[in-house]
């Protein structure tokens, strides 16, 4: 009599399924073919080792391969010593390749965005060379929780506040997916527990310096004492229904540009009273796309108001200078070029 198969863990299946379904939806929209190889970004800790994990059990089983890149930020002490043991579990895992990259942090942005900014970057050219077309990330939904309520404290617009989502095309380099953002932090804890995996545990995830620390540690809490459980999901859900708004607006200002934009040889105008006929969120849309698409500027929310103004409390005022575009009226229309 044949034995009993031993039941999966709970956080094991999960990360698995999570990861199944992520790659699963990347085949069907053509981010990836068969046997394309699909990178985790790993740093060691508990959500990227639970990752690097089910990503080595699922990827094979829908045909492709798996690998892992392991970026050294060099800010730490000991940090080429925990870059080797990552790469040495994504090894005995089963990924190959697996690539580590010492890279040099700036200081555009603060630590964490210079950080963030010099990884992505590496992340990028690994990817190009391996010819990756995928990096997945293991941001959990308690970083999606994280990330709304530190933008809402910011004051943040709705991009910000729709988070991010789990499959990212982009214009350059590789696609992002980020398959456990429905996952709380401590099933990948779990997962690694149930795995046999030993994480390693980032002293900088509690430094109080950090504002996403505090918001961790104290703040969320606090929420979750005086409000009752489940705010880490509820900001996440609120998460996904802004970033389905966001992505709905964006369409419609996409279709709106062709009626309303018009190229020439000095940059790019808008028609004044189609801006004015359209509700506020659309108008600032289509300032801002004509604007990113001509000049690759982003404008941010306050210099988009102000070009608003051009066309809603217009009193003859003379141009906007904004970085790298001047924004100016000219008749019926809105006029944007090239800062001289």
């Amino acid at each position: 009599m044949n034995s009993p198969r031993p039941r999966l863990d709970p956080a094991v299946a999960e990360t698995r399924r999570s990861v199944r379904d992520l790659l699963a939806r990347a085949l069907l929209e053509g981010v990836l073919a068969e046997g394309d190889l699909v990178l985790v970004a790993l740093s060691g800790g508990p959500d990227s080792l639970a990752l690097a994990a089910a990503t080595a059990f699922e990827a094979p089983k829908g045909g492709l391969r798996a690998g892992a890149v392991v970026v050294d930020h060099a800010l730490q002490a000991g940090s080429e010593a925990v870059a080797t043991r990552a790469s040495r579990q994504a090894a005995e895992l089963g990924l190959a390749p697996v690539t580590v990259r010492r890279v040099a942090v700036g200081s555009d942005g603060g630590p964490e965005g210079a950080a963030r900014e010099a990884r992505h970057a590496s992340i990028a050219l690994v990817a190009s060379d391996t010819g990756s077309p995928l990096v997945l990330f293991g941001h959990t939904l308690d970083d999606q929780a994280e990330t709304v309520l530190l933008g809402l404290l910011r004051g943040s617009g709705p991009d910000s506040l729709s988070g991010m989502s789990p499959l990212v095309r982009r214009s350059a380099g590789p696609a992002y997916g980020r398959p456990f953002l429905g996952v709380r932090r401590h099933t990948t804890r779990q997962a690694c527990v149930a795995a046999g995996i030993a994480p390693w545990h980032d002293p900088q995830n509690d430094d109080p310096a950090y504002a996403r620390v505090r918001v961790r540690h104290t703040l969320l809490p606090v929420l979750e004492r005086e409000l009752g459980v489940g705010v880490p999901e509820a900001l996440a859900r609120t998460a996904d229904q802004l970033r389905e708004d966001s992505a709905a607006l964006d369409h419609f200002a996409e279709e709106l540009a062709e009626d309303v934009a018009e190229h020439s040889e000095a940059g790019i105008s808008l028609s004044v009273p189609a801006l004015a006929a359209n509700p506020p969120a659309l108008r600032q849309r289509l300032v801002r796309l004509a604007v990113e698409s001509e000049f690759g500027v982003t404008l941010s929310r306050v210099q988009t108001l102000e070009v608003c103004r051009l066309v809603t409390d217009w009193s003859g005022q003379g141009p906007i200078d904004l970085p790298g575009v001047r924004a100016s009226r000219d008749g019926d229309r809105v006029a944007f070029t090239a800062a001289s």
